[in-house]
C-alpha cells in the first residue's frame, strides 16, 4: 500500500527525542539511551508503530527499538511514542542492511517481524527480511538463542520463511497458521486482513 507523501516528517522526527537518524552513533551503548541494562526487543520494519508501541507499554521491564525506513509511516510511530510518553522505546530511521553498522554481537534479544513486504518474484526473494542473507544479520547482533517471531498475510512467505529458518539451522519453536486474535497485537493493518477473514500465518524460531 503505497503513502501519501507527508512533507512534515522528516522534520517532525528529527525533532523528536524518541526517533534516532545516526543509529551507528549507538552501536555497542544502547543500554545508555535507556538508562538501564534491560533486554533490548527489535521489530524490523515497524510501519506506523502500532505493535511496537503496545509491546512497550505492556513490557515495562523490557527495552524496545523499531526500525524504519519509510518516514511517511513512521511519523505516526513518532507521534505514538511522544502521546503515550514511553521512555522504553525508540525509533531507529534506517535499512535491515545497515544492521551491523547499529549495534554491537549479542546485542539484541529478539527480532520481530510483523507483516514484512513478501517480495512474491523469485529474482527479489533475497529482499525478503526473512532470507538467509538477513538471518546472517540477526545471527550476529542476537544473544544465543534469541527468537525471531514473524507475523504475515502471505502463505507463501510464511513457507518460504519456515524453510530459510529450517535450512539455516533454526530451531522451530512454533508455527500457527491461522494465529487467534486473542493471541495477537492486532495493529490496523492486521485488522484489514481479518475483517476479510484472511489466515494470519504466525511462527516462532530460535537462534540454536
Amino acid at each position: 500500500m503505497r503513502l501519501r507523501h507527508k512533507p512534515h516528517a522528516i522534520p517532525k522526527m528529527q525533532e523528536s527525542d524518541y526517533i534516532i537518524f545516526e543509529a551507528k552513533n549507538y552501536k555497542g551503548n544502547w543500554h545508555d539511551i535507556f538508562r538501564n541494562n534491560n533486554e533490548i526487543e527489535l521489530e524490523i520494519g515497524a510501519g506506523k508503530g502500532d505493535f511496537i508501541v503496545n509491546k512497550a507499554e505492556k513490557n515495562p521491564d523490557i527495552n524496545y527499538l523499531a526500525l524504519e525506513m519509510n518516514t511517511n509511516a513512521f511519523v505516526s510511530a513518532c507521534e505514538k511514542i511522544e502521546e503515550e510518553e514511553l521512555s522504553n522505546v525508540y525509533g531507529i530511521v534506517g535499512k535491515a542492511e545497515e544492521l551491523l553498522d547499529m549495534f554491537e554481537d549479542g546485542e539484541i534479544s529478539k527480532i520481530y517481524l510483523n507483516f514484512s513486504t513478501p517480495w512474491p518474484k523469485k529474482r527479489h526473494n533475497k529482499r525478503r527480511l526473512s532470507h538467509e542473507n538477513f538471518l546472517k544479520l540477526y545471527q550476529v547482533i542476537c544473544k544465543r538463542g534469541a527468537e525471531i517471531e514473524l507475523k504475515t498475510d502471505n502463505e507463501d512467505f510464511f513457507d518460504a520463511s519456515l524453510a530459510y529458518m529450517e535450512d539455516f539451522g533454526m530451531e522451530i519453536i512454533e508455527v500457527d497458521r491461522d494465529l487467534a486474535e486473542e493471541n495477537s497485537i492486532v495493529t490496523e493493518y492486521e485488522r484489514k486482513f481479518r475483517n476479510r477473514n484472511m489466515p494470519i500465518f504466525h511462527l516462532i524460531a530460535k537462534f540454536k
